[in-house]
């Protein structure tokens, strides 16, 4: 099925609509965190929710904590590859999955360029206390990758 040139342009304002949306709340988010939290003094909210700031200079579930520098390069050529494919995908769907991965990773890039703390590391704040802390940035991309993956999964049965 051709994509008209319309849809790709609608395509890609989704694309950057959600990533710009995701990429600004995190930030905000982290700001928040930042303004009001402590590292090592976390606030209880509800169940074992907790507000706990962190500064990541791994990947997820702080691996290769304090390789930074080669974490943001990898970040940096992994989104670029991201966003040739996101551009080539079709749905509304997958455009707001790849919308969510974006705006994700660029959050999580802007701590690492941006931000200037804790050697580059990126803010995490959230806490359930039996998964890592994570932002954000993160739980974005998550939701991202599910449901490209769901989406993709679908479209095969068809």
């Amino acid at each position: 099925m051709a994509v008209t040139p319309l849809a790709g342009a609608r395509r890609g304002l989704l694309i950057a609509g959600v990533a710009g949306a995701v990429a600004a709340l995190d930030q905000a988010t982290k700001t928040l965190a930042l303004q009001h939290l402590k590292v090592g003094a976390p606030r209880h909210l509800v169940w074992t929710l907790q507000f706990n700031l962190t500064f990541n200079t791994g990947i997820a579930f702080s691996q290769a904590t304090g390789a930074t520098v080669l974490v943001t390069v990898v970040a940096l050529v992994v989104l670029a590859a991201l966003v040739v494919i996101a551009r080539r995908s079709t749905g509304t769907g997958m455009a707001v999955a790849f919308g969510l991965i974006i705006g994700g990773a660029v959050g999580n890039l802007i701590d690492r360029i941006v931000r200037h703390h804790s050697g580059g590391g990126v803010i995490d704040f959230i806490d359930f206390q039996w998964f890592p802390i994570f932002n954000l940035a993160d739980a974005s991309i998550t939701v991202g990758v599910l449901l490209a993956a769901g989406r993709s999964l679908l479209s095969r049965d068809r």
